[in-house]
Order: structure tokens, then C-alpha cells, then sequence
């Protein structure tokens, strides 16, 4: 044990050979939320190719993030029990094969298949990838490294749509899995070579009833939100009966871990607040991602006429600002903590949002442009500083538990901003189609469906206000060797 404490003093020694690890991870995990967004351009296209209804084809996102809702909560118990090489190729084998099986997939059902084994893939890695970079980076270094974690995290899922677009314009969707498959397969050749472990597995003990637990709680709250936002409606019975065996799943799960000897998630991280309020910067900046990264290219392909490849287009500067951004903003977090960077950020963010409220069916290319990349550097300056100064906080054994934490209420604050934000926005169409007379007019349905996005994008102004209050009580985490 004075041997981990040493190398979290100086992990440049040789025990870890520290780039080729982080260049492993993001490797690896750029392809894997590459191939994430890349899909949802192609899903009219699937509905052609497979006849099926929208509300179908929404599943392959909805089993996507069900699988990462179920496993994510264990996967701070998992990081326990496995090597870090073992669950680093463990992850890539679930994503190939998972991949594999959307190139060749013949019908739906064997595509739907594909996704969740390719989510397997994902669960594993992410919690792997945060948990490895708080073992071998000291704390003072750690703005950089993660950093450049953003910038996978936030340039891959930007490109995704792009390349899509322009693959889709030329060849089958297919074609956006067999391209993937080779650069997974050189990410597990690159990582079989240069991963070493970095933990040494101690085997808690397992409690199965508080997995059960767990995968109602997080796997109903996500179910439940993601069918309200595909169409659902918050009124069905499905939508109530999933939200409720959540909520009582997270309750009963919770009560439980804090009983626990060895508990499977260790909720006593929440007793430092600057986790917690990292924790809550997450929660919103994925809100805001999420809720924005649906309303924008529904309101550019819709209100606009714009094809896929456009619309891909228009979003792309912003993501390449913010890619590039990322480890810049992960420097001078190292430098001047997160006070400067995630209150001025979140002022940036709520500045962009509060245009894209105004927009109508006469905006401007450029002016969406323009907002789009002042909201990615709003959040290129929110997200990642927090999220270290929070998990910086934590004492080394809570770290499996702080990572797992922090991805699981990721996705869940995903699956709610997006389905909030689709239900307001269908509110709002609606709601104005109600007032006018003429409602066969296509021109009063294009209206209506841009006030419905400007709603949408109001709830969202909302999540951001809220998260500025909570980033006014921000500190550093005072960490050894600080540099100033």
C-alpha cells in the first residue's frame, strides 16, 4: 500500500509509463463516442432500410443508454475485482464485436443486439479511463490530462455527425461500423502493448441484491425519461410505472449502501462538497449538452431545410473550438483552479442559450454558428474543471466510487435533459397550433415547431441559471505540490 501511495506522488517513475496509457484510453474511447453520434444521422435511413416506426428506431439510442444506466452504478465494485489491462481489453472486445455485428446486421433485432454489447463496451471503459488518470496523474496535474479527456469526450461525439453525414451521402449506414472496426482493432493492439495495471484488484464482496437494486433504480429512472422523450408522453402508463420503480430502486439501493460494510457503490463520497458540486456541474452541463444537441439539428433540418451533411456541417466549428479548447482550459485550471474558469463559463453558456431562444426560420447561418462556439467554450469551460477540482477532493479508495458516481448521474442527467426538452418542445408546437386558425398551413407548422425549439431552449436557459447560482460556491481542492 506505501508502494500505490508513492506512485501517486510521482507517477512519472517507471513503474507507469504514463502516455502511452492516456494515448490508449483515448484512442479507444474517441472511436467508441464517435460511432455513438454517428449512428443517430443515419436512424431515417434505418427506418427506410428496416420499415420500422420512429418510436422503434429510438430504442437503439434507449438500449444504448439503459445498458450504460445498468451498468455503470457497478462498475466501481467491477474496477475492484479486475486488473486494469483485463477491463481495458475486456471493453475493446465488447466494442468490436459489438461493432461487428451492426456492420452485418440483416435486421433490426440483431442491430439492437449490436448496440448493447457495444454499450458493455462503453460502461467499461469510462469509469476505467477517469479511475486509471486519478491513480497515476498527481492532482496538480490532473486539469491537463483531463483536458484532453474532454476533448475526446466532447470533439468525437461533434464530429461524429459531420463524417456521418458525408459518409451516408455516398455509401450505406452500414459503412459507419466497418470504418470504425479497424481503428478499434488498432486500439486494442496499441492498448495489449502499452496498458499496465495500475490497481490491484481486492475482491469486496459481492451483494447481489444491492446490483438488483441498482439496475431498477438507475434502469428505470432512464427507461422512464427516454420513453417520455421518444414519444412516450409523461402521461403513459409505461413512462409513471418506470420513473416510480425507479425512484423506489434508487431509495431502497441507497438506504442499502449506506448499512453496508463493503458497499457496491460508496455513497460516502458525497460528504465532500466539492465533489458534490462537480457532481452537480456535470449534472447541468450534460443537460444543456444534451438538451441542445437535440433541439439544434431538429430545428436546422426541420425550420431550416437543411440536409444532414449541413446540418452536421454548421455544428462543426463549435466542436472543433471546443476539442481544441479542452486542455487548454484543463492548463489553466492547473494553474488558477476552477473559480475564473466555471462561473465565467456558465455566464458564456447562458448568453448562447439565451439566443438560441430568439431563433426563427429568417436566422442567419453565421449567427447560429457564432452561438453554437460561444456555447462550446462555455462549456469547455465548465465541465472538465469541475469535474476534476470535484473528484480531486476525494481520498484514493473513494476514487471507483467517485468516477462510477459521476458517470452514472452523466447518463441519467442525459436521458432527462433530452427528454424534457423534446417534451417542451412538442408542448410549445402544440400550444401555438392551438391558436391558430388556419392549422393545415405549412407555414403555421413550421412556426409552430420553431416556438416549440425556442421553449425548448428556455428550459434549458433555466438548468444553466441554476447551475451559475451552485458554481458561485466553487473552491479549489488544496492539493500537494500545487503549482502556482
Amino acid at each position: 500500500m506505501a508502494k500505490q501511495a508513492d506512485l501517486s506522488e510521482s507517477p512519472e517513475t517507471n513503474e507507469f509509463k504514463v502516455v502511452p496509457i492516456i494515448v490508449s484510453f483515448l484512442i479507444a474511447g474517441f472511436i467508441g463516442l464517435f460511432s455513438e453520434t454517428a449512428l443517430n444521422m443515419a436512424l431515417t435511413h434505418l427506418i427506410e432500410d428496416f420499415g420500422i416506426k420512429e418510436t422503434t428506431v429510438q430504442w437503439l439510442t434507449t438500449g444504448y443508454l439503459l445498458t450504460l444506466g445498468i451498468l455503470v452504478p457497478v462498475s466501481g465494485l467491477i474496477l475492484q475485482w479486475f486488473t486494469t489491462r483485463q477491463l481495458f481489453i475486456a471493453s475493446l472486445v465488447f466494442s468490436i464485436i459489438g461493432t461487428f455485428i451492426a456492420a452485418i446486421a440483416p435486421a433490426f433485432s440483431i442491430l439492437m443486439v449490436a448496440r448493447v454489447v457495444q454499450a458493455v463496451g462503453t460502461a467499461l471503459l469510462l469509469p476505467l479511463m477517469f479511475n486509471t488518470i486519478l491513480m497515476i496523474i498527481p492532482p496538480y496535474k490532473r486539469g491537463k490530462v483531463m483536458g484532453l479527456i474532454g476533448l475526446v469526450i466532447m470533439f468525437a461525439p461533434a464530429v461524429g455527425p459531420t463524417i456521418a453525414g458525408l459518409i451516408l451521402q455516398t455509401l450505406t449506414w452500414h459503412f459507419i461500423f466497418w470504418i470504425t472496426l479497424p481503428l478499434l482493432a488498432a486500439a486494442l493492439i496499441f492498448g495489449s502493448i502499452f496498458m499496465q495495471n495500475v490497481t490491484k484488484p481486492t475482491k469486496p464482496k459481492i451483494d447481489v441484491l444491492s446490483i438488483i437494486m441498482s439496475t431498477f433504480g438507475f434502469g428505470g429512472i432512464v427507461f422512464g425519461f427516454s420513453n417520455a422523450g421518444e414519444g412516450g408522453g409523461w402521461g403513459s402508463s409505461t413512462v409513471i410505472i418506470s420513473l416510480v420503480v425507479g425512484v423506489i430502486g434508487l431509495l431502497l439501493f441507497s438506504i442499502r449502501q449506506l448499512t453496508l460494510k463493503q458497499p457496491t457503490l460508496n455513497l460516502r463520497a458525497f460528504k465532500y462538497p466539492m465533489f458534490v458540486i462537480g457532481l452537480l456541474m456535470i449534472i447541468v452541463g450534460m443537460m444543456v449538452i444534451l438538451s441542445s444537441m437535440i433541439l439544434l439539428p431538429l430545428y436546422l433540418q426541420t425550420s431550416l431545410s437543411l440536409s444532414t451533411f449541413a446540418a452536421g456541417l454548421m455544428l462543426l466549428p463549435g466542436g472543433i473550438i471546443n476539442g481544441i479548447l479542452s486542455p487548454v482550459m484543463g492548463n489553466l485550471f492547473d494553474k488558477f483552479g476552477p473559480k475564473w474558469l466555471v462561473t465565467p463559463g456558465l455566464v458564456l453558456v447562458i448568453g448562447a442559450l439565451y439566443g438560441f431562444s430568439t431563433i426563427t426560420i429568417e436566422t442567419s447561418s453565421a449567427f447560429l454558428i457564432a452561438l453554437h462556439i460561444i456555447l462550446m467554450i462555455g462549456v469547455s469551460m465548465t465541465m472538465m474543471p469541475a469535474q476534476t477540482n470535484g473528484l480531486n477532493e476525494l481520498p484514493r479508495e473513494l476514487y471507483p466510487d467517485g468516477t462510477a458516481i459521476m458517470n452514472t448521474l452523466q447518463q441519467v442527467a442525459g436521458a432527462i435533459g433530452t427528454a424534457v426538452a423534446i417534451s417542451i418542445m412538442s408542448a410549445g408546437a402544440a400550444n401555438f397550433m392551438n391558436n391558430v386558425d388556419d392549422k393545415a398551413n405549412p407555414l403555421n407548422q413550421l412556426l409552430a415547431f420553431t416556438e416549440g425549439i425556442q421553449n425548448g431552449f428556455v428550459f434549458a436557459i433555466i438548468v444553466a441559471v441554476i447551475g451559475f447560482i451552485i458554481s458561485l460556491f466553487i473552491k479549489r481542492v488544496k492539493v500537494e505540490n500545487q503549482v502556482h
